[in-house]
C-alpha cells in the first residue's frame, strides 16, 4: 500500500472516530429536548457524510479543524447575531473586557495612517508615569516593527502578564531620534465611570461608558463625592453605552430604587429568573435625568428603563437600541468558548426591550422601511405603566420621556473628524508652543487661521459656507484637543460637552425644575402638545 493511500485511510478513520464522537455527544445532549432523538441522529449522519465526501473529493487537502470550526460557526449564524463561537484567544479577549482589567501599559491608541498613535495615556498607569504622551507614534514593540500592523495585533503585542517587561520604541514629533521606554506591565483598570463632576448650575454629571465588574463600585464612589459637594440634581449619561454585565446593571439600579425591588426578569425556553435589588441604600431625593440614544443597549437599557419604571429618573434623548436578549458565556473543553442567547429581558413594568428587527440587520439581512415602521407601531400600541401610573411604551428599546435630537454634523465637520485633523494639529501646535496652554484657552483668530492653513496643507477643501456652519464645532474641538494633551481627558471632556445639544437641554431643565415630579409633569405636558 502506498504512503498516500495509507494517509488517506488514516484520515478517513480519524474522521469516522471524530464524527462518531460528535454524534454520540450531540445525540445525548439533544435527546431530552428534541421531539425525536432519531431525527437528530439522522441529521448528524448527514453531516458526517458530507464531511467525508468533502475530505475525499475536494481538489486540495482540507484541515479537519477548520472544517469543523466553520460548521460550528455556520450553525450558530443560523440563530441570532449574539450567539457566537470564540477561539481561545478571542475567548480570553472577550472575558478580559467584561472583567475590566488586564496586564498592560495604560494607553489609548488608534491607527493613524500606518502608525499606531497614542491618543491619550491613562492617568496613574505605567505609561503615564514614564511620560508617554498624546501624539507619540509607537514604531516598535520589543524591537519588532509594528508600522502598518493593525490596532488589534499591536494591542496583543503590548499586553502581557502583570509584572512582565516590554520595550516600546516611540517616534515623537519634534524629537529627531526614536526613544525606547522599558515599561513593567501592570493591572490596568478599564474605567466604567470615566467622568463625574459638578456642573456650573449645581447639577452632578456621571458618565457610565459600560457595565463591567467595577461599575457599581465606581458609581458609588462618584455619588459619594458629588453628594458631599451638595448637588441639586443628577444627570446620568448612558449614550453610546453598549451594556455589559447584567448583575452590575441590577446593582447600579439598586443605588436609586432601594432594597428588594424587581429590576428585570429573564424569560427563556428552559428557565425564568427574576432579579431583585439586594442592598439597603440611602434614599436620594434630588431629581435625576438619564440620557440615552440609539447606541444605548442591553444593560444600559435595563438601567434607564428601570429608573423610568420606578419613577426614579426621567429618561431623555432618543429611543435606545433594543438589545434585550440574554447571553450565557460557556467555556469549552479545549479552551475555546461559546456565547449563546438563552432568554429575553423583561423589566419591571412588563416591557420586553428587545427589538427583533435588529437581529436581522446585524446578520446582514434586509429590513424595509415599511417593516421597521410596522414594528415600531406595534411596539407603541401596547401601553405599560410605571410604579406611579405614568404611561410608558413597550418593546423596541426604551422610549424616552422627552425626545431630544442631537445636532447633525455637516459634511465638512465629518471630513475633519475622519482625517484626525484636530488631534494632529494639536500635537504640532503644542510642539511649536512648548506645551503652554491653560485649562480654558481662547481660540483666537490667529489660532483659527493657523488651523485653517493646516487644513489646506492636508488637501481638505471647504467653502465659506462650510466654515460658517462648523465654526463653533471647529473652535470647540481645537480647544478640547489642546487641553487634553496638557491637562488630561477630564478637562477636555468638560469643554467638549459645551456644544452637546442633548446634554445642554438636560442641564437647562435643572435650571427650571427642582423636583422629580416637576420634571415628570413637564414631560407629560410636552406629550400633550404633539
Amino acid at each position: 500500500m502506498k504512503p498516500r493511500q495509507r494517509r488517506a485511510i488514516a484520515t478517513i478513520i480519524g474522521l469516522w472516530v471524530l464524527t462518531a464522537t460528535l454524534l454520540m455527544v450531540a445525540t445525548n445532549a439533544f435527546a431530552q429536548n428534541a421531539p425525536s432523538g432519531g431525527n437528530v441522529y439522522n441529521q448528524l449522519q448527514l453531516f458526517s457524510e458530507v464531511l467525508l465526501k468533502l475530505k475525499q473529493n475536494y481538489v486540495t487537502e482540507l484541515s479537519d479543524q477548520e472544517l469543523i470550526e466553520a460548521a460550528i460557526k455556520g450553525m450558530l449564524r443560523s440563530t441570532d447575531p449574539h450567539t457566537t463561537y470564540f477561539t481561545q484567544d478571542e475567548f480570553k479577549d472577550f472575558t478580559t473586557s467584561t472583567r475590566g482589567s488586564f496586564g498592560g501599559l495604560g494607553i489609548q491608541i488608534d491607527k493613524i495612517g500606518d502608525y499606531i498613535t497614542v491618543v491619550s495615556p491613562i492617568e496613574g498607569t505605567p505609561a503615564y508615569r514614564m511620560g508617554i504622551t498624546a501624539g507619540d507614534r509607537i514604531i516598535k514593540v520589543d524591537g519588532e516593527s509594528i508600522i502598518g500592523v493593525t490596532t488589534d495585533e499591536s494591542i496583543k503585542k503590548m499586553r502581557g502578564a502583570v509584572g512582565s517587561t516590554v520595550i516600546i520604541t516611540i517616534a515623537r514629533p519634534g524629537i529627531a531620534e526614536p526613544i525606547d521606554f522599558t515599561i513593567i506591565r501592570e493591572n490596568i483598570k478599564i474605567k466604567s465611570v470615566p467622568y463625574s463632576f459638578k456642573l456650573d448650575n449645581g447639577t452632578g454629571y456621571i458618565r457610565i461608558s459600560q457595565f463591567n465588574e467595577n461599575t457599581t463600585t465606581e458609581l458609588r464612589d462618584a455619588l459619594t463625592a458629588l453628594e458631599s459637594d451638595g448637588i441639586a440634581g443628577l444627570i446620568i449619561d448612558l449614550r453610546f453605552n453598549p451594556g455589559g454585565l447584567l448583575d452590575q446593571a441590577v446593582d447600579t439600579v439598586n443605588e436609586f430604587i432601594g432594597h428588594n425591588k424587581l429590576v428585570v426578569e429573564t424569560r427563556g425556553r428552559t428557565r425564568q429568573d427574576a432579579l431583585h435589588t439586594r442592598y439597603r441604600t440611602k434614599e436620594r431625593k434630588y431629581p435625576i435625568i438619564v440620557l440615552v440614544n440609539e447606541a444605548s443597549a442591553s444593560a444600559s437599557e435595563i438601567f434607564a428603563g428601570s429608573l423610568q419604571d420606578w419613577d426614579k429618573g426621567l429618561v431623555m434623548g432618543k429611543t435606545t437600541f433594543g438589545k434585550g436578549s440574554v447571553q450565557q458565556l460557556i467555556p469549552l473543553s479545549n479552551g475555546n468558548g461559546v456565547k449563546i442567547t438563552t432568554s429575553y429581558y423583561y423589566i419591571k413594568s412588563g416591557r420586553c426591550i428587545h427589538k427583533m428587527s435588529n437581529d436581522k440587520l446585524l446578520t446582514g439581512q434586509e429590513v424595509s422601511e415599511t417593516e421597521l415602521k410596522t414594528e415600531d407601531e406595534q411596539n407603541h400600541r401596547t401601553i405599560y405603566f410605571t410604579e406611579n401610573g405614568r404611561e410608558v411604551f413597550g418593546g423596541g428599546g426604551i422610549t424616552p420621556d422627552i425626545e431630544i435630537q442631537n445636532d447633525i454634523l455637516p459634511r465638512f465637520g465629518v471630513d475633519l473628524r475622519r482625517s484626525n485633523i484636530f488631534f494632529n494639529f494639536a500635537v504640532d501646535y503644542l510642539v511649536d508652543h512648548d506645551r503652554q496652554i491653560s485649562k480654558n484657552p481662547q481660540i483666537t483668530p490667529a489660532i483659527m487661521n493657523e488651523f485653517l492653513n493646516y487644513v489646506k496643507a492636508q488637501d481638505i477643501s471647504y467653502t465659506p459656507a462650510d466654515l460658517d456652519s462648523t465654526r463653533s464645532y471647529i473652535e470647540n474641538n481645537i480647544k478640547s484637543e489642546l487641553v487634553r494633551k496638557v491637562h488630561g481627558d477630564l478637562e477636555a471632556y468638560k469643554i467638549t460637552i459645551g456644544i452637546d445639544k442633548q446634554l445642554q437641554s438636560a442641564i437647562g431643565l435643572f435650571d427650571r425644575f427642582r423636583t422629580q415630579e416637576e420634571l415628570f409633569i413637564h414631560a407629560e405636558s410636552l406629550k400633550k402638545q404633539r
